[in-house]
């Protein structure tokens, strides 16, 4: 799928824009001046697949713990900056790989180039992210007015000839982050990092978010993307890549097949589907995985899989690619799957 083109930008050694790709980021939900639980988070978040972190900027300690967090992770980070200027300059000095700032709520201009400035200086991208919720006051709720909020930070930026942006225009409403996007695709060249905020629970997020991001995603627009979830943000890690190979723009994530049972089904299939869903999640392979009900039509339905399982009363068949290979007992499917994964 061929994705709208965008300038290129640099965060930590990863190109975000110009390219056939889209990169997962999420944010911790720890105490940034907590070095020890942040960077335990960050290590979590990087395992399940994270690909750039960003952290929350509450007071000047937080800002002053970003070179010591940068120096026991391995991923880009950056720094979310509300309010106060001097927190971005500190965490600029700090290290920080890239910041966020919201225009809506800092006003002063010479602040914001004063930090666009060292930005410009030490080669540090800006995310101007636009939230609905958080519009300056100038402005009427609109979409119309949030690209008229980024034209106006753009500007200073784009006067000290500063072009290393990436721009976000969050809703949660996920009907208005189609229409923002599709208008901010058409309106800006910078890359586009994608989200619907206060999204909720798991539920709720990962449906909002599959409907708008999916949408945009399909149709091109999108360089990153952050799954909020009111939740451990492991799980929007989780959520991101599974939507991504949904989406056919990843390929290291392992996907699982399971039919939602009926009365034709004779072993307890549920637990076996949540045991191998948490497993799968760390594989990272381009498989498929079939756990169905029966073997009336599992194999057959399941053909695509490269190894599956259909449960009966005693026992279940095992089957590559549609074939049965052989029949195995109950007690034993999470363990036979699991090896066959491993050895695929």
């Amino acid at each position: 799928m061929k994705r709208t083109e965008t300038r290129k930008i640099n965060v930590g050694g990863i190109q975000i824009g110009s390219q056939n790709r889209v990169v997962i980021q999420s944010m911790t939900n720890t105490k940034t001046k907590d070095v020890e639980a942040t960077v335990r988070q960050i290590a979590a978040l990087e395992e399940a697949g994270c690909e750039i972190i960003r952290v929350a900027i509450l007071d000047m300690d937080d800002a002053k713990a970003i070179g010591a967090i940068k120096k026991q992770i391995h991923i880009p980070l950056v720094c979310d900056i509300h309010f106060n200027p001097e927190f971005a300059l500190e965490a600029i000095r700090q290290g920080t790989d890239k910041i966020r700032l919201n225009p809506g709520n800092i006003e002063n201009e010479d602040k914001i180039r004063e930090i666009v400035s060292l930005c410009k200086e030490r080669q540090i991208p800006i995310r101007i992210g636009i939230n609905a919720g958080s519009l300056n006051k100038k402005y009427e709720h609109s979409e119309e007015a949030m690209i008229e909020s980024a034209k106006d930070h753009l500007r200073i930026l784009e006067e000290l000839d500063f072009h290393d942006v990436c721009l976000s225009f969050k809703s949660s409403d996920p009907l208005e982050c189609i229409r923002i996007y599709h208008l901010a695709a058409e309106t800006f060249p910078y890359p586009l990092h994608l989200g619907v905020t206060e999204a909720g629970g798991l539920l709720d997020s990962t449906i909002k978010s599959s409907l708008a991001l999916g949408s945009l995603l399909m149709d091109g627009i999108g360089d990153t993307i952050r799954i909020s979830i009111s939740d451990d943000p492991v799980k929007e890690v989780i959520v991101a890549r599974k939507l991504l190979r949904a989406c056919g723009l990843k390929k290291d994530v392992a996907n699982l097949i399971s039919c939602p049972t009926c009365g034709r089904i004779q072993y307890d299939m549920l637990p076996i589907v949540r045991e191998m869903e948490e497993y799968l999640n760390t594989v990272n392979k381009d498989i498929s995985v079939a756990i169905m009900g029966c073997p009336v039509n599992g194999p057959q339905e399941a053909s695509r899989a490269d190894v599956g399982i259909a449960g009966g009363k005693d026992a279940a068949i095992l089957f590559k690619k549609g074939k049965i290979v052989r029949t195995i007992r109950q007690e034993d499917i999470i363990s036979e799957l699991k090896k066959e994964i491993e050895a695929l």
